[in-house]
């Protein structure tokens, strides 16, 4: 059943056909993950946001109507809904622990290099969560899940041309505030 196209499984599951969901759920579950992990900054809130919005999803299958937009639209409006959610019922700010930036680095950097890189991811994850949570999917859309501007625009419900204007003003907004953050950081590493 893997090797059948979303909507001929999709109207399986529609029916009914559990083993057709769970076909869905192995093809979007890691997009979905990453997506939530990315949106929240730690590995347990993603994964208990993830089982949520397969539950929602299977819950609501019936009512899924394809109307041109990707099943995977479907998905990342009901992750963005209750990551939304989410963030209003636990409205303090997420820190990231450092375990979880082991990902991010070879094994063979030496400690000075995995030091500053470190540094460099902390300082711009720390940016992109202060931006409004539109720009954050954007970006998580854009660089995680590597989707193009069409791709993004039909998940956003915008145009195409709203998305290239909403991803450069993002762009210049991160340089910004990087620039903000690091020259407070100097400033601050002088005082000491």
């Amino acid at each position: 059943m893997s090797d059948l196209t979303d909507d001929s499984v999709l109207e399986r599951a529609a029916h009914g056909d559990t083993e057709a969901f769970s076909v869905l759920y192995e093809r979007y579950v890691k997009r979905i993950y990453n997506y939530i992990y990315y949106r929240t900054g730690n590995t347990f809130d993603a994964e208990d946001l993830t089982a949520k919005v397969f539950f929602r999803a299977f819950g609501h299958i019936n009512t899924y109507r394809n109307m041109g937009v990707p099943f995977s639209a479907w998905l990342y409006r009901i992750s963005h809904n209750l990551v939304a959610n989410w963030h209003r019922d636990n409205s303090r700010r997420q820190e990231v622990p450092l375990d979880d930036h082991s990902n991010f680095f070879p094994k063979t950097d030496h400690p000075e290099m995995a030091l500053e890189k470190n540094q460099e991811t902390e300082l711009l994850l720390l940016v992109i969560r202060k931006l409004p949570a539109e720009r954050q999917q954007l970006l998580i859309l854009k660089f995680v899940e590597h989707l193009s501007n069409a791709e993004v625009a039909v998940i956003m419900s915008r145009s195409e041309g709203a998305i290239k204007s909403l991803y450069h003003r993002t762009l210049l907004s991160l340089r910004d505030e990087i620039e903000k953050t690091e020259k407070v950081e100097k400033v601050n590493e002088d005082t000491k």
